[in-house]
């Protein structure tokens, strides 16, 4: 029986989204975009964050010159503030909400860098989680089956009580595989409450 709700937190509970970054920080620009895309938000330097390996202020003197000084400073507002203003996925707070007030015990396992031990309690939603896992303080990422054994290991759960929601496919498919249940989440609060429903869990 599922007792455990274990959400993803970048597009799931949280917004992640980099065009929109970009707009608010008015790079309009179809090139400066995609340099923007390229070299920040998909580069090996925001992967080494979510490892655990870089952090933002080690990070910066490695990205910042890849730009041109016009757009140094918005990167940079980039690098560090993209979390802020705090935008949510519409309809999350309330399902986590009521599943929290049915019972199941509420968990976040999110690749991430050490900022989110920052911005994260500023999210209303996070008072409603028991305890979270962040990829950077373990040295590992989703998809990795190592990940998913520290968390329960982290919190002295069963695999097969857990229940978990990402909107990337790999990273349910490889909790699947670890024993647990999965959800991929398309970014529609209530079509996971009803997905949720038909895996029997009360709501």
């Amino acid at each position: 029986m599922i007792q455990n709700i274990v959400f993803d937190m970048g597009n799931v509970v949280i917004r992640f989204d980099p065009k929109y970054f970009t707009d608010r920080e008015g790079i309009l620009d179809p090139e400066d975009r995609k340099l923007v895309m390229n070299e920040l938000f998909l580069s090996v330097e925001w992967a080494q964050m979510d490892a655990g390996t870089l952090t933002e202020e080690t990070a910066e003197p490695l990205i910042l010159p890849r730009f041109p000084e016009r757009l140094r400073s918005k990167v940079r507002n980039l690098l560090y503030n993209w979390a802020y203003p705090r935008d949510m996925i519409p309809g999350m707070e309330d399902l986590i909400r009521r599943l929290k007030e049915a019972g199941y015990h509420i968990y976040l396992l999110s690749n991430a860098s050490a900022a989110q031990h920052d911005y994260w309690p500023r999210f209303s939603v996070s008072q409603y989680f028991d305890g979270k896992l962040i990829s950077c303080d373990v040295k590992t990422v989703k998809p990795n089956p190592e990940i998913y054994r520290l968390f329960t290991e982290k919190f002295s759960l069963k695999p097969e009580e857990c229940l978990f929601i990402d909107d990337t496919t790999a990273n349910v498919a490889a909790a699947i595989a670890c024993g647990w249940k999965g959800i991929v989440f398309h970014g529609e609060a209530y079509e996971l409450e009803q997905k949720m429903r038909e895996s029997g869990i009360r709501i």
